[in-house]
């Protein structure tokens, strides 16, 4: 997915912000970001050595809740990501995580059938596609996938703690993008999302 414009580059990517950004986001005056700034309403820090302050990404959203601040702005290029594990535990950590990086759009799904209803109405940008589900294996829903014309530009990202080393190539020549192995370093996931998204 290409980026179009600056607000993409604003909202997408960054983790840390200047105060002029904030503004823009905002829609309020750069003085008023340095005021709230300096009287500890809008957390950050300062560049070392410089008059400069830098504002994090959860600082600014918690800074935009706590104002009314509608969150559009840093919606903008959002990559919606489709969840489907029919593992309740897995399924939550991974929208808290994911969620809470703010970067990420996210939806689930519990079965095959379920994700692909999802994938039609949600049209996400990578979907975390468990191999195990109750009705159907992540290979019959990465067939579908594939081929519908709709939907085959759809990262898809297998996860699984099952898999052997064939089932793994096979995954791969039926058009999945990557194989993680249960349990998996989220972190990892968070950058393989980025990267095939970019």
């Amino acid at each position: 997915m290409a980026k179009t414009n600056t607000q993409d580059d604003l909202s997408l990517d960054k983790s840390v912000f200047t105060t002029g950004e904030v503004a823009k986001i905002c829609n309020i005056s750069q003085q008023t970001v340095i005021r709230c700034f300096d009287s500890g309403r809008l957390r950050g820090f300062r560049v070392p050595n410089s008059k400069f302050r830098r504002i994090p990404r959860d600082s600014l959203i918690q800074f935009m809740k706590d104002n009314n601040i509608p969150l559009d702005q840093l919606d903008v290029g959002r990559r919606r990501v489709l969840v489907v594990d029919d593992d309740p535990a897995i399924v939550e950590m991974l929208v808290e995580l994911l969620e809470r990086d703010g970067r990420f759009d996210v939806q689930t799904a519990a079965t095959g059938f379920d994700a692909g209803l999802k994938a039609e109405r949600f049209r996400p940008d990578v979907m975390v596609l468990d191999f195990m589900l109750p009705d159907v294996n992540g290979n019959a829903v990465l067939q579908r996938i594939r081929s519908e014309p709709s939907l085959r530009d759809i990262r898809v990202i297998i996860v699984s703690g099952v898999v052997n080393r064939d089932d793994v190539q096979s995954l791969v020549d039926c058009g999945a993008d990557d194989f993680l192995q249960k349990p998996f370093n989220i972190e990892h996931l968070v950058n393989r999302i980025t990267e095939l998204t970019t």
